[in-house]
Parts: C-alpha cells; sequence; structure tokens
C-alpha cells in the first residue's frame, strides 16, 4: 500500500508554519517513510490602504500588509502506521492543513 501524500500548510506565522513542518517530518521518518521537503512555496502578499482621516486629509493614508506563508511536504512509501500517526499529529490552531492522497 505505498501512496503518495501531499501535504500543504499555509500560515500567516512562518515561525509557527515551520516548527509544524519539523514535527511532521519527524513523526513521518520515524515511521519509514520518505519525505521530499519541506519546500517553501512563494508568500501571497495582500496589501490594504485604508484613509487615515474620513473627511479633511484625503492624501494621508496608512497602508497595512497580510503575509500568507506556505510549504510543501511529499510523502513517499507511505504505509498504514505513517497515515495512523498523520491523523493523530496535533499541529497549533493557527495552521491550515490541506491533504492530498494519491
Amino acid at each position: 500500500m505505498s501512496q503518495k501524500i501531499r501535504i500543504k500548510l499555509k500560515s500567516f506565522d512562518h515561525m509557527l508554519l515551520d516548527k509544524s513542518a519539523k514535527k511532521i517530518v519527524e513523526t513521518v521518518s520515524s515511521t519509514g517513510a520518505r519525505v521530499n521537503g519541506p519546500i517553501p512555496l512563494p508568500t501571497d502578499k495582500k496589501i490594504y490602504t485604508i484613509n487615515r482621516s474620513t473627511f479633511v486629509n484625503k492624501k494621508s493614508r496608512e497602508q497595512f500588509e497580510l503575509n500568507s506563508y506556505c510549504r510543501l511536504l511529499d510523502i513517499y512509501e507511505s504505509t498504514q502506521k505513517t497515515i495512523d500517526t498523520l491523523a493523530k499529529l496535533d499541529l497549533p490552531s493557527g495552521i491550515e492543513v490541506e491533504i492530498k492522497v494519491s
């Protein structure tokens, strides 16, 4: 039952994301599967411009930036034990996990 598992992690905090990716790599490699990654994907930057004043100073504006970081992990030669340990893994609440099995 050798399957390829692709895990995509997203977060606004890159240090929390790197710690979670390291935790996943350590648990999966302990089960005997091969891990490729974490591969950093390009950062998604969203910039918002807001007027500081509502009426008088139109030229006075403030800019805010929201960065979204992504990491990609590929797991090869996985077994049922690998899938069970991934299901039991506890990750922090600021991380979005997307898993594809093929």
